[in-house]
């Protein structure tokens, strides 16, 4: 029960994460494939800070890493919002392109990495060792990681901006209406660019959070092995907003949970192979989907490149 307990706060609150990112920027009106992406640089930046400055303090280290994880997926947001909304392009075509180049770059960065610290010895690996010390604490029996306080805080912060501060008003109506939103005086170029960046800032974290957490050594070959698109399928079980998401967050997490626990629990007498487990979260998400997604209701112009000269 423990470890089930362990692993399932684990992932849900890089889900939660991950999840209200997307929320943040389909709000805004611009549905961000790219989570995936995101997640892959964020992760991919925060574990290049702890394999260079491991030296560190632990707290000057936690704080420096989770910051280059979120300003990385900001930045690699962007790509994002300049297509989408610059440029008007397809938003499902350039997140699926930037989910493809975030793997690539991956490795490339990586290996080269490993290339020069290896002296040019032998193929370099796709493969970074850390220590994950700096962010693991013991609670009684639990063993707590501190992105759940992490994830806490931000859940509160997100709903209290989205739905009690004028900004959350004028970032929402961009993504339900925006020629209304732009007849008052909203900027709905810029409130879309702010929502891409703010589910940069919360993907590049999550994907952080995915990696570190759990083990010393991550292969960036496989990026984040599909977490950003369950985040997707969190984002729209809870209706795009912050509690209902953070819910269903947890619900996914107890499925993605059971292959990390089922060698070592009364599951094993199943002698079910782990990757069958691997699989539950993605059929539970499109089981669940299939059957809600009727009742879903997705900001209305998500998608729909805005033209200030239409009405």
């Amino acid at each position: 029960m423990f470890l089930l307990i362990k692993f399932t706060l684990l992932y849900a609150v890089v889900l939660m994460l991950v999840a209200m990112g997307g929320m943040f920027s389909e709000r805004s009106g611009v549905i961000n494939i790219a989570l995936e992406g995101i997640m892959a640089i964020g992760g991919l930046a925060g574990v290049f800070v702890l394999a260079l400055c491991g030296d560190l303090p632990a707290p000057a280290l936690v704080a420096l890493s989770i910051l280059a994880s979120m300003v990385a997926g900001m930045v690699y947001s962007l790509l994002l919002g300049f297509s989408a909304i610059t440029l008007k392009a397809d938003q499902t075509i350039g997140g699926t392109a930037l989910n493809m180049l975030s793997t690539a770059i991956a490795i490339v960065m990586v290996k080269a990495f490993n290339n020069s610290s290896n002296s040019g010895n032998g193929a370099a690996s796709a493969k970074l060792n850390y220590s994950n010390d700096a962010f693991i604490y013991r609670v009684g029996p639990f063993t707590i990681n501190i992105f759940l306080f992490i994830g806490i805080i931000l859940l509160i912060c997100s709903y209290i901006f989205l739905f009690k501060t004028k900004w959350g008003l004028r970032l929402r109506s961009c993504g339900e209406h925006p020629q209304a939103a732009d007849s008052v005086g909203i900027n709905v170029y810029q409130w879309r660019y702010i929502g891409v960046i703010i589910s940069g800032a919360l993907g590049g974290i999550g994907g952080f959070a995915y990696i570190v957490p759990s083990v010393t050594t991550w292969n960036f070959e496989v990026g984040v092995a599909g977490a950003g698109f369950l985040a997707l399928a969190v984002m729209i079980f809870g209706q795009w907003k912050p509690f209902h998401i953070a819910g269903a967050a947890v619900f996914f997490a107890v499925f993605r949970s059971l292959a990390n626990i089922a060698d070592s629990t009364a599951l094993a007498s199943l002698g079910w192979s782990n990757n069958i487990y691997r699989m539950m979260p993605f059929i539970a998400s499109m089981i669940i989907l299939a059957f809600t997604s009727k009742n879903s209701h997705a900001p209305k112009a998500e998608g729909v490149p805005y033209d200030k000269g239409a009405r």
